[in-house]
Order: C-alpha cells, then structure tokens, then sequence
C-alpha cells in the first residue's frame, strides 16, 4: 500500500506491452505512469512490441525520470503477482538507475 511518503509502484504486463504508475493510495491518484503505448516509447523502438526488455527498461527509466520531476524519490514496489525475472526485472532495475529507491 502506497502513503503520500513513499507511494505505491504498480506494473502490468501484457503480450505486447508493459505498464507502471505510481500510485498514492491514501487518495486514490495516480501521481505518474508510463507505457511502451506512449508516442515517445514507440518512436524509441525498433520493434512495433513494446513485450521485450527493451520496452521495458525505457518505461522503467521513463518513470523514474517522470517521478523525479514530481519530487518522488522513495516507493513501494508491487509486482502485481508476476514473478520478479525478465521484463519485470528490467523494469524495476531501470527505475533504480533513475533514481527511485525501492
């Protein structure tokens, strides 16, 4: 569960696509997301999928930067059940290279 101190970093994979938000679940907002949807992730790509570790370490880089921006250094990991390995993994070591301490 995410506080205003240190919210909640959400992911969600898909087939084709990989998504994190950061969350603050006292309020019920979500302060900063990121996808492999968005037109700067596509335009970064080769691939037209965003399911590859490549897509995964931009949105995680993405996020971190987007969250530095808004003051947000510290957060509570949640991997929404998937198992931390591969796309996952990249993701959450992108946001550390960031800046964003789990």
């Amino acid at each position: 569960m995410g506080t205003p101190e240190r919210p909640r970093l959400s992911v969600y994979r898909s087939l084709n696509h990989i998504y994190a938000q950061i969350i603050d679940d006292l309020s019920g907002k979500t302060l900063v997301a990121a996808s492999t949807l968005t037109k700067a992730a596509k335009g970064k790509r080769e691939k037209s999928s965003g399911g590859n570790l490549e897509g995964a370490k931009h949105v995680g880089a993405k996020l971190a930067a987007l969250a530095k921006e808004k003051n947000i250094s510290k957060v509570v990991f949640d991997r929404g059940g998937y198992i931390y390995h591969g796309r996952v993994k990249a993701l959450a070591d992108a946001a550390r290279e960031g800046g964003l301490v789990f």
